[in-house]
């Protein structure tokens, strides 16, 4: 009798623990940046500046990684140390009415694999490199590119050195901004030397 009781209980036990488990979908929609809203590689604050952002919703994580630059956002997606599954990615659509370079926009993010990209214009991201605008129609990002350069390509058709290769950013080795980075740096404790 003990035998059977045992596997009966134990089966009860774990459909009891499957009903407490409620799956809940993760929430994906994109959100509007705020002025605590910060780059996830730079971690500066978005609205500081110009240009278009991205946001990626990785699996397990509620809040989404925010990017001063599109073009970093898709070098992310394509990094081959990334290991999280992407659940979403959105852009700020340039051409709606409203966004402009300096704000690009709030309540404008489109899905990233919808826009459609110009690269290789004369504009250049909040971080000063090279940017990868999005639009939501074809027609918009013509019309930039005939303006700024570049030409317009989907997600897909975007070269990985396109976002991946390294940037000059026109900054002045010896500049002052190096100069106080490296004056920073130099007065974070030494975590090897004790």
């Amino acid at each position: 009798m003990r035998h059977r009781v045992l596997p009966l209980l134990l089966a009860a036990a774990l459909t009891l623990l499957s009903a407490c488990k409620e799956e809940v979908a993760q929430n994906t929609a994109p959100q509007d940046m705020t002025p605590e809203t910060l780059g996830h590689y730079c971690q500066m604050n978005l609205l500081e500046h110009p240009g278009p952002k991205a946001q990626v919703f990785l699996e397990g994580s509620s809040a989404p990684l925010f990017f001063s630059q599109v073009r970093d956002a898709i070098a992310y997606m394509r990094a081959p140390e990334q290991v999280a599954p992407i659940l979403a990615v959105y852009v700020n659509d340039m051409g709606r009415a409203g966004a402009t370079w300096e704000k690009p926009g709030d309540g404008n993010w489109i899905p990233a694999a919808a826009a459609f990209y110009v690269v290789g214009s004369a504009r250049e991201g909040g971080m000063g490199a090279p940017e990868t605008v999005p639009f939501s129609t074809r027609e918009s990002a013509e019309a930039f590119a005939l303006t700024e350069g570049g030409r317009v390509l989907a997600l897909a058709d975007i070269a990985d050195d396109m976002v991946l290769a390294p940037v000059e950013t026109g900054g002045d080795p010896g500049s002052e901004d190096d100069a106080d980075f490296d004056g920073r740096l130099r007065a974070l404790p030494n975590k090897a030397g004790g």
